[in-house]
Parts: structure tokens; C-alpha cells; sequence
């Protein structure tokens, strides 16, 4: 119990990593500038909902794509995962995320949602785990773990400027490289994986 326990927080933290919180909070707070709080609740709201229904969705139906494509679990694992190696190189080459948005625009599904938390990296890993899913309890953690992760960056979004108060610039910097070095790990540790399923 204690097992699944821990495997369900490591897969949450994983998965939170895996949407980029820095960079999705930096383009949050450049394109909100302006909104009033109503807005900015909505953005958040939305942006979360949006999350939620694109992981779920990749979580149950990543399987039968593969099949429908002739993928195998393997090999997607080792694309995904240099994906996601590439996205942590990104992240740890770039010292700004801010991009100006027109403030009459809705960010909540694109850019937000799509692609900087789901992005084609975090997609794959998404579809990865679903597929890798094989029992019912499997299956509820896992849908679990991506519904707490779309939690925390509605949460982070509806506290977006009091966040950057506490971490100032230095702070925000810092925790960017932090998750590219995570990514980074994850991403060795997806390709490892394909690697020694091809083997």
C-alpha cells in the first residue's frame, strides 16, 4: 500500500514536471498584465479543465493509437523521451519565457494548455503511461495523478502573482533550471527504458 502510495506522488510530481510550471507561470503572467481578477480566475479555470481533458483523454486512448499506428510501446518511449530530452535543453538554454500576447485573446486552451503543458513531450509521456497502465487500480492512480497535476497549475495560476512576489526573478530562474535538470532525468530514464525493452 505504501508502495502505491509513493508511486502515485512520484508519478504526480513527474507529470507536474513534465508541464513545465515556470514557463506556463511566466507566459500567464505576461499575458494577464492587464486582465481584471475575474479574468484571470477564468483563465486559470480553463486552462486547468482543458489540461485535465487532453491528459485524460491521452491517458485512456493512448493504447489503442498505437495499435491503430503499429507503434510499439518501446519505440514510442524512445521518441518521447527525446522529446522531452530536447525540451529540457530548451528550458535550461532560454533565461526568459515571457511572450507578448494581444490582451484580447484567450490563452487558456493555446498557449497555455496547448502546447506548453501539453506539449509533445509531456503527450508522449502521457500516452506512455496509460499504455504502460495494465490493471484497474493502475489505471484509477494514474488518471489520479493527472487530475492533482492539472490541480496544481490551476492553483499556481490563480496564485500566479503571488507566487512571482515570493520567488522574485532569481527564484523564477532558478526553479526553470531545476526542471529542466528533472526533465532531463525523466527523459534519460524513458529512453533507458525503450532501450532495454528493445534488448
Amino acid at each position: 500500500m505504501e508502495f502505491k502510495i509513493v508511486l502515485f506522488f512520484s508519478t504526480t510530481v513527474k507529470l507536474l514536471a513534465l508541464m513545465t510550471p515556470p514557463i506556463v507561470l511566466s507566459a500567464f503572467l505576461s499575458a494577464s498584465r492587464n486582465y481584471d481578477a475575474a479574468k484571470k480566475k477564468r483563465t486559470a479555470k480553463r486552462t486547468c479543465l482543458a489540461v485535465l481533458t487532453t491528459g485524460l483523454v491521452l491517458f485512456f486512448l493512448g493504447e489503442n493509437l498505437f495499435n491503430f499506428f503499429g507503434f510499439t510501446l518501446d519505440a514510442f518511449r524512445i521518441g518521447a523521451g527525446a522529446l522531452l530530452f530536447l525540451s529540457a535543453v530548451s528550458i535550461m538554454n532560454e533565461s526568459k519565457h515571457n511572450t507578448h500576447f494581444d490582451p484580447d485573446d484567450d490563452i487558456s486552451v493555446v498557449p497555455l494548455a496547448i502546447p506548453l503543458c501539453m506539449g509533445p513531450a509531456s503527450i508522449g509521456t502521457v500516452m506512455i503511461i496509460g499504455a504502460s497502465a495494465e490493471s484497474l487500480r493502475e489505471k484509477i492512480s494514474g488518471s489520479l495523478s493527472i487530475v492533482l497535476a492539472a490541480v496544481c497549475i490551476y492553483a499556481m495560476l490563480l496564485y500566479a502573482e503571488k507566487v512571482e512576489k515570493i520567488l522574485g526573478a532569481t527564484g523564477m530562474t532558478v526553479l526553470a533550471k531545476l526542471t529542466g535538470l528533472l526533465l532531463a532525468a525523466i527523459a534519460a530514464q524513458v529512453v533507458f527504458t525503450g532501450i532495454h525493452g528493445f534488448l
